[in-house]
């Protein structure tokens, strides 16, 4: 096995075991640490320590050339940055070549989220006397209801649920918990979900753990979840483009609107930084602007 294999493998664990990161970020991080140790060997490098700043501009140079987003670019950046700082730490290099390297200003694109009216549609297409119709409507109800993620809804258990007091248990990013309220409307059609058509849909089999089934009785993954908002906008005839965290945006847009301070919806959300909330402002003074501009007679 070789060095730079050796000292991937132990970054690696580094991160699951001393950081605790998730899988995703874990997955993304070796991709990247991947690509560039390839890119090394086009050009006969041989060890990370070897590895200038020249040599990490040259590696930005091909990565804008092909054509790569800003974002991802970014996040290699960061990655790589991380990797030579484990590595400095290990003392198997005694410099950082990425400590230097600028990372790309990002786009400011607002996130999209839809208007109440347009939200309403969705609520009153499914089919409440079927288990894929409670499920539906308690999967609609509960991404809207609480801004949760996508990986955190699929991951909800039976047992996260506390229908006395109204709140669901979230494992977030970073494996961090989290409590959030749900609303009346949320937890009457989970209750209904739960006792009626989960039933129905749990392998006797093989019990499921999981608050979310598929038609099989097996958990529900991301892309189902997503197959199953893009239908109930199929039947709600509508022309809009949908996804998980187009309602997590939806949500926190609205908290906001309706007068939410920026704490809470942040806590509420699970981000880490507030800058990553912030961003709803703009989305709000955007709302504001679009009811000016149709209401006011000399808009």
């Amino acid at each position: 096995m070789s060095n730079q294999v050796i000292e991937i493998e132990t970054f690696i664990r580094f991160l699951q075991v001393e950081k605790n990161v998730s899988q995703h970020t874990v997955y993304n991080y070796k991709k990247d640490i991947e690509h560039f140790s390839f890119f090394m060997k086009q050009h006969s490098i041989i060890s990370y320590a070897a590895v200038s700043y020249a040599f990490v501009r040259l590696y930005l140079t091909e990565l804008y050339a092909n054509n790569y987003k800003r974002k991802t670019i970014a996040r290699k950046i960061s990655c790589m940055r991380s990797f030579y700082k484990f590595l400095m730490t290990e003392e198997r290099i005694t410099e950082n070549p990425f400590a230097l390297a600028s990372t790309p200003k990002q786009e400011t694109r607002l996130p999209t989220f839809l208007y109440e009216d347009e939200i309403k549609k969705l609520f009153s297409v499914s089919d409440l006397t079927t288990p894929l119709g409670q499920r539906n409507q308690a999967l609609l109800e509960l991404l809207y209801g609480t801004g949760i993620r996508v990986s955190e809804c699929c991951n909800l258990k039976i047992q996260d649920v506390d229908f006395q007091i109204g709140t669901i248990l979230v494992l977030g990013k970073g494996r961090k918990e989290r409590y959030i309220p749900v609303g009346s409307y949320a937890l009457d059609a989970l209750y209904t979900y739960i006792n009626d058509g989960r039933k129905k849909l749990q392998n006797s089999d093989q019990e499921q753990l999981g608050v979310f089934l598929n038609y099989r009785g097996q958990p529900l993954s991301r892309s189902g979840v997503r197959k199953i908002l893009e239908d109930i906008v199929g039947k709600a005839a509508a022309t809009y483009h949908i996804s998980p965290h187009v309602l997590r945006h939806t949500f926190a847009t609205h908290m906001l609107n309706e007068g939410a301070d920026m704490r809470s919806v942040q806590e509420l959300l699970g981000h880490s930084h507030l800058s990553s909330t912030q961003v709803y402002t703009h989305v709000t003074k955007e709302h504001l602007k679009h009811v000016y501009n149709n209401f006011h007679p000399r808009a």
